[in-house]
C-alpha cells in the first residue's frame, strides 16, 4: 500500500469516525472534566497535591471506561442490566456488613488502594434496567390496569436499593432514584394523573422516612429550614458557602484568592461544596458558565433521546438527562443554602472517582445511542 493511500485510509477513517460521533457531546464532557481538575487545584492547593494526582488518573480511567461502553453498545448493557442489578443489591448488603464509615454515612467499600462508592454506578444500571423493562412495552399499546402493573414493577425495583441506600445512610442518592423513576415513566409516556399521584405518595411518605435518618441528617433539614439553628455546627457549612459565593461578586477573587476556601473556613470544598469555591473565585460569571455547560450537557442528551428510534436508547438518554439535572439542582441548590445538604457531588466537577467514573460511563452511553441514531439515516 503506497503512501498516498495510507493517507486516503487514515482521511477515511477520520471522517467516518467525526461522522458517528457526537462531537459537541464529547468536547463538553472533556471540557467540564477539564475544569474540574483546574477548580480541584484551587480547592486543594493548600493541603495536599494528592487530590488532583488522583483525579487525573481516575479522569482517565472514566476515558477508557467511556471507550469501553461505546465499543461494548448500549444495546449489550441493557441486556446485562438484570445481572448488574443484582449485583449492585448484593454490594448495598455488604456495604452495610463491612463498609467504610467516613463522615457518618457508610456508604464506601474500602480495598487496598481505593474506595469504591456503589451508589454512584447503582444509578446508570437503574436507568439500564428500567429501559430494557418498558422498551419491551410501548404504553400506547397496553390497557390501563397493563399500565399500572408495568409502573408497579418499576416502582418496586426502584424502592429496593432506596430502602437499602436509605439504611447507609444516602439521602441524596435515594432522591436521584426515585426521579429517574419518575423521569423515564414520563418519557415512557405513563398517564401524568399516575406520575402525579406517585409524586404525591412520595412526598407524603417523607415524614416516615425520618425514622431512617440519622442524627447529623436530621439536623441538616432543620439547619436548611433556620441556618442560624446551630450556626457552629450542622448550620456551619451552609453560612460558609454562602458567604463564599456572596463574597465572590460578579468577577470573584481570582483563581487561589478565596479566602473562604484557601483558608479551610468551608468544609468538604474539593467535594460537595467545589461550586462554593467556584463562586468565590469566579464570581457569578464563573458560575453561570458552569451551570450553562451543564445545560448544554442536558440538552444534548434530551435531543439523543428525541432523536432515537430504539425505546431503549430513548429512555437510557432521557433518564440520564435526568441524572444530570438533578444533580445540578441539588448540589449547586445546597451550595446556595436553597436545598437540604445530601452530599451529592457536582458531576465532573467534584472530587471523586466513582462519580467521576459513572458520570463518563453515562456519557459513553449517549455517544453509543447517538452513534445508532447517525448510522441509521
Amino acid at each position: 500500500m503506497s503512501q498516498l493511500d495510507i493517507r486516503h485510509f487514515g482521511h477515511q477513517m477520520k471522517h467516518h469516525f467525526l461522522k458517528t460521533i457526537d462531537t459537541p457531546l464529547i468536547t463538553i464532557t472533556l471540557l467540564i472534566s477539564v475544569l474540574g481538575l483546574f477548580f480541584l487545584k484551587s480547592a486543594t492547593y493548600t493541603y495536599s497535591t494528592d487530590y488532583l494526582t488522583k483525579q487525573t488518573i481516575w479522569l482517565i480511567l472514566g476515558i477508557l471506561v467511556l471507550i469501553a461502553v461505546l465499543k461494548i453498545g448500549y444495546l449489550r448493557l441493557v441486556e446485562l442490566s438484570p445481572i448488574l442489578y443484582i449485583l449492585g443489591l448484593f454490594l448495598f448488603v455488604l456495604i452495610l456488613l463491612i463498609g467504610n464509615p467516613k463522615l457518618g454515612a457508610q456508604r464506601w467499600l474500602q480495598f487496598r488502594f481505593f474506595t469504591f462508592q456503589p451508589s454512584e454506578f447503582f444509578k446508570v444500571v437503574l436507568i439500564l434496567l428500567l429501559s430494557r423493562y418498558l422498551g419491551f412495552y410501548p404504553c400506547s399499546l397496553y390497557l390501563k390496569k397493563d399500565e399500572l402493573k408495568k409502573i408497579s414493577v418499576c416502582g418496586c425495583l426502584t424502592l429496593l436499593p432506596i430502602l437499602l441506600i436509605l439504611k447507609q445512610p444516602d439521602l441524596g442518592t435515594a432522591l436521584v432514584l426515585g426521579f429517574i423513576f419518575l423521569i423515564i415513566i414520563y418519557v415512557w409516556r405513563a398517564r401524568i394523573k399516575y406520575i402525579i399521584f406517585i409524586a404525591v405518595c412520595g412526598l407524603v411518605s417523607l415524614p416516615l422516612f425520618w425514622h431512617l435518618l440519622r442524627g447529623y441528617q436530621k439536623r441538616r433539614l432543620l439547619v436548611f429550614l433556620n441556618p442560624d439553628l446551630d450556626p457552629l455546627g450542622a448550620g456551619y457549612t451552609v453560612i460558609q458557602s454562602k458567604i463564599a459565593i456572596g463574597s465572590g461578586g460578579f468577577l470573584g477573587k481570582g483563581w487561589l484568592a478565596g479566602t473562604q476556601s484557601q483558608l479551610n473556613f468551608l468544609p468538604e470544598h474539593h467535594t460537595d461544596f467545589i461550586f462554593s469555591v467556584i463562586g468565590e473565585e469566579w464570581g457569578f460569571l464563573g458560575g453561570l458558565l458552569v451551570i450553562l455547560l451543564y445545560l448544554f450537557l442536558i440538552l444534548r442528551a434530551l435531543r439523543i433521546a428525541r432523536l432515537s428510534k430504539n425505546r431503549n436508547g430513548r429512555l437510557i438518554a432521557a433518564g440520564i438527562a435526568g441524572l444530570l439535572l438533578i444533580h445540578i439542582i441539588i448540589n449547586i441548590g445546597m451550595n446556595i443554602g436553597i436545598m437540604p445538604i445530601t452530599g451529592l457531588p457536582l458531576l465532573l466537577i467534584s472530587y471523586g472517582g466513582s462519580s467521576l467514573i459513572t458520570t463518563l460511563s453515562a456519557i459513553g452511553l449517549l455517544l453509543s445511542i447517538d452513534r445508532e441514531n447517525r448510522l441509521s439515516h
